[in-house]
């Protein structure tokens, strides 16, 4: 998901902003790549989308089997959750679960989460 994201965005990248990479040495890709989602202010929504795709991970089987991230919106994390015991239960969980995310990020991305 986060691949077909950044090439979406590479698709209209510029070519003028591209020439400014090129130098008379090779840089390795990833370097050029670091570069390119730095000057299009791309790192918090990658970090975003990897959220979502590391969210059984993140918090486990139990909770992934019967939850689903949905999406990022403004630091709010929407957490799809098929019954409504495990709502209740998930709220009380909330907090902790919080704090495992952005530890997982080396960074605070997630500032509340709505279960739905």
């Amino acid at each position: 998901m986060v691949i077909k994201f950044f090439i979406l965005i590479m698709a209209r990248y510029s070519s003028k902003r591209v020439d400014r990479y090129r130098k008379s040495t090779p840089k390795p890709i990833s370097e050029i790549i670091g570069k390119v989602i730095h000057d299009l202010g791309l790192g918090s929504r990658i970090k975003e989308y990897e959220i979502i795709d590391l969210w059984s991970r993140i918090v486990g089987n139990q909770i992934a089997k019967v939850t689903s991230a949905e999406s990022i919106r403004d630091g709010k994390l929407i957490v799809r959750v098929k019954h409504p015991t495990w709502r209740n239960e998930l709220l009380f969980l909330k907090r902790g679960i919080i704090e495992k995310i952005n530890k997982e990020m080396n960074q605070e991305i997630i500032k509340d989460i709505y279960f739905k």
